[in-house]
């Protein structure tokens, strides 16, 4: 497994210029590996998997028109830039702002990025409970995505308040994940959001993953986030 099946992942999501975009993700995940002896950025350490578990996996997302008509994406809880880092190579396009509550992972980012020229990524630190708050984040992007591994009530808490109104919030769930859909739906009603529909990607993707397509459709009331902490502690449920 290597540049041929990434560049036919590419050409399958209908991704141009894929040979060049290959070397610049073969460049970072060069990064990473090394890297990660020094800071622990990820599990996944050999390449094949790395390709497969990092990046096929985070291009899923480009099989969405709602993702396609973004121009502004966050990936919240990027880990070391993951969904983040491989759309942004691939849809130069768009100006992606990546976060995480680490910083070690942050600095990395930047410095990775700015190594290899990719020129519309920000990166930041900080809680989502905290970020989600500031004025110039609040409402703003078209598409939050996110890998980050927590129940989606906690996520769509994390997240919602970072979508404009009309926008999407694109989960990366597990293949079993209609409980934990229907189990969030107060939660993401009481968010402003509305689930739209789950796309399968398992087969494509060879991950088993789903993509719970979140869309916005009121704004996020000035409580959400609540305080950091909270939201993992206590998710949003319906009473009984």
């Amino acid at each position: 497994m290597d540049k041929p099946y990434l560049c036919s992942t590419m050409k399958k999501l209908d991704i141009p210029d894929e040979e060049q975009k290959a070397e610049t993700l073969f460049e970072y995940m060069d990064l990473v590996l090394q890297r990660n002896h020094e800071v622990n950025l990820t599990a996944i350490t050999g390449r094949e998997d790395f390709l497969k578990k990092h990046y096929v996996d985070s291009l899923a997302a480009a099989q969405l028109d709602e993702f396609r008509n973004a121009k502004t994406v966050i990936d919240l809880g990027t880990g070391a830039g993951f969904p983040g880092v491989p759309l942004a190579v691939c849809f130069p396009e768009k100006q992606f702002l990546l976060a995480d509550s680490l910083n070690k992972r942050i600095e990395i980012i930047r410095e990775f990025c700015g190594e290899l020229e990719i020129n519309n990524v920000t990166a930041i630190h900080g809680r989502a409970e905290e970020l989600g708050r500031q004025k110039d984040l609040r409402e703003h992007f078209d598409v939050c995505v996110s890998r980050a591994v927590a129940d989606l009530s906690v996520l769509a808490e994390y997240c919602l308040p970072f979508v404009k109104v009309h926008g999407y919030f694109i989960s990366y769930k597990g293949p079993d994940c209609d409980q934990e859909v229907r189990d969030a739906e107060f939660a993401i009603r009481k968010l402003g959001g509305e689930v739209e529909k789950i796309v399968n990607v398992g087969e494509d993707t060879d991950t088993g993953h789903n993509l719970v397509l979140i869309r916005k459709i009121a704004p996020t009331q000035s409580a959400y986030p609540r305080r950091p902490g909270k939201p993992a502690k206590s998710p949003l449920r319906a009473s009984k």
